[in-house]
């Protein structure tokens, strides 16, 4: 009889964190009545034209058959309207769109299409931590460089960590985790690095309408840099389609065969019924977006009104966009015990910030998420969260 070898998990899955969003669901469930500033959802649900398309499709049997790999036809002719009208990308020029099953799988189609194992892909930290999992899931190196006191790129520390085996430089604007809107300047020069440097600028843009004052900027729209530039999309947070699964990303017509191998190996097509819904969505345009985005800016200004009841203990820095504020607690207290315990005693929950890759050493970082609120939800919400903190942080004497 042989040696019994223990059955285990791939050494690679191993090394990838574990998803923080899970965990902190769990948590909320095992404390029933507990305000979730975790997930970054929105309070809304998608225009009803989204839903006036499933009878259409549920209608034509033809609909219940595999689809092209890329998207169906009237979903992406929409979305090159949309481009060319909001983005100021022209995709008849050398570039293809790709409709994904959501954003993630956006991100992970482009690295698998320009990354093999052993290559290095530049995040900024702090970083949203699927793309971190992705790349170690990848067999790829996450090359992390840090943002400014601001949450601003600092493109030179950019070119410093280019290195021979560098593929792509990734940026996300408006940005999950800080809110941060990285400025125009600061993209082009970014962008105008990856074509230098002959790499991929992988342009994250899912929040692209959630800006205050602030105004978004699509890399794509670069004519000397659309060989180089992969633009990543999602409805999920626009058009309150989380749970349909419905993104897109503009790439390089060099790239589009590839893409289309590893879209057909995972997914064969995005989900039909959802790529209708979508249509419906994108018919009503982005006005459905902005008229939200307005109520959420008046719930934005009423969390920093809370929020600033933290201010000897806590620094809230400047977010212009997405719908986050990522907070720094004046306390040596691990992040994610600190969540637990709010959870615990005081039933609101965050996101610690050791899972957008902020060391403990580099302080105790906390990311709210207020999406999910309304304005009348947000002062009982927000204002756990302030009691919680105030009663832990007196309570360690930190």
């Amino acid at each position: 009889m042989g040696i019994e070898t223990p059955m285990r998990e791939s050494a690679r899955i191993q090394s990838v964190q574990s998803p923080i969003i899970p965990v902190i669901g769990q948590l909320i469930r095992e404390h029933p009545g507990t305000i979730s500033l975790g997930q970054g959802v929105v309070w809304y649900p998608p225009p009803p034209q989204a839903f006036e398309q499933i009878g259409a499709m549920l209608a034509d049997p033809s609909q219940h058959k595999y689809q092209a790999v890329y998207g169906i036809p009237r979903l992406v002719k929409l979305i090159e309207e949309k481009l060319r009208a909001e983005n100021g990308l022209e995709v008849e020029k050398g570039r293809r769109v790709m409709v994904t099953a959501g954003g993630n799988m956006a991100f992970i189609n482009a690295l698998l299409a320009v990354a093999d194992a052993g290559d290095e892909v530049i995040l900024q930290t702090p970083y949203y931590f699927n793309h971190e999992m992705a790349i170690t899931m990848a067999n790829c190196r996450a090359v992390l460089v840090p943002t400014d006191a601001n949450y601003q790129l600092q493109p030179k520390l950019i070119a410093e960590a280019i290195t021979e085996k560098t593929r792509a430089v990734v940026t996300v604007s408006p940005n999950n985790p800080t809110g941060a809107v990285y400025k125009e300047a600061d993209l082009r020069e970014v962008n105008a690095l990856c074509v230098e440097r002959g790499i991929y600028h992988i342009s994250d843009e899912a929040y692209e309408y959630f800006t205050y004052g602030a105004k978004h900027f699509s890399p794509g729209s670069i004519t000397e840099g659309h060989e180089h530039t992969i633009s990543l999309y999602s409805l999920s947070k626009a058009y309150g389609f989380a749970s349909w699964r419905i993104g897109f990303m503009v790439i390089p017509e060099h790239l589009f065969e590839a893409v289309n191998k590893i879209q057909d190996t995972i997914l064969i097509c995005p989900p039909v019924v959802s790529q209708f819904a979508a249509a419906g969505a994108l018919e009503v345009g982005a006005d459905y977006c902005r008229e939200h985005v307005r109520e959420l800016a008046q719930v934005r200004e009423l969390v920093l009104r809370e929020l600033e009841q933290l201010k000897d203990c806590c620094v809230v820095p400047e977010a212009e966009g997405a719908f986050y504020f990522f907070l720094k607690l004046n306390t040596r207290m691990e992040p994610l015990a600190l969540v637990e315990t709010l959870v615990k005693d005081h039933r609101v929950a965050a996101i610690p910030g050791t899972a957008f890759g902020m060391s403990i050493e580099d302080g105790c970082y906390l990311r709210v998420a207020y999406g999910a609120l309304q304005r009348e939800t947000v002062t009982e919400g927000v204002g756990r969260l302030v009691r919680g903190v105030l009663k832990i942080l007196g309570d360690s004497g930190s």
